[in-house]
């Protein structure tokens, strides 16, 4: 049974950082195409970024490219989003997902995902 579950969130200042975590259980993460999305209320959810599980690519909304990097751990099965120079619209319930088969075109749409956890919310105000 494939499972996620995202930790990390937090309240945090303009222009910090945060790291998000996310434990993948039931599955092996390199077989996978996995990702970040984010969601704030009356919005559609918003991919993040992501790592194809068919050349490793990775991609970034133009919004958190530069600030914001994902990687994993793969011995530990863990996904990692490292959050820094963050702003106010930052602020988001973030979610990380994964999928066997992922359209590298359409990584930032939520129907190309078939698993995802319960969300950590992240807020970024002064």
């Amino acid at each position: 049974q494939v499972e996620l579950v995202e930790s990390g969130g937090g309240l945090v200042q303009p222009g910090g950082s945060l790291r998000l975590s996310c434990a993948a259980s039931g599955f092996t993460l390199d077989h996978y195409a996995i990702g970040w999305f984010r969601q704030t209320p009356g919005k559609d959810r918003e991919g993040v970024s992501c790592i194809s599980n068919t050349d490793a690519r990775t991609y970034y909304t133009d919004s958190v490219k530069g600030r914001f990097t994902i990687s994993t751990d793969n011995t530990k099965n863990m996904l990692y989003l490292q959050m820094n120079s963050l702003k106010p619209e930052d602020t988001a319930v973030y979610y990380c997902a994964a999928t066997v088969i992922l359209a590298d075109s359409s990584w930032y749409h939520p129907l190309a995902w078939e698993f995802w956890g319960q969300g950590t919310q992240v807020t970024v105000s002064s």
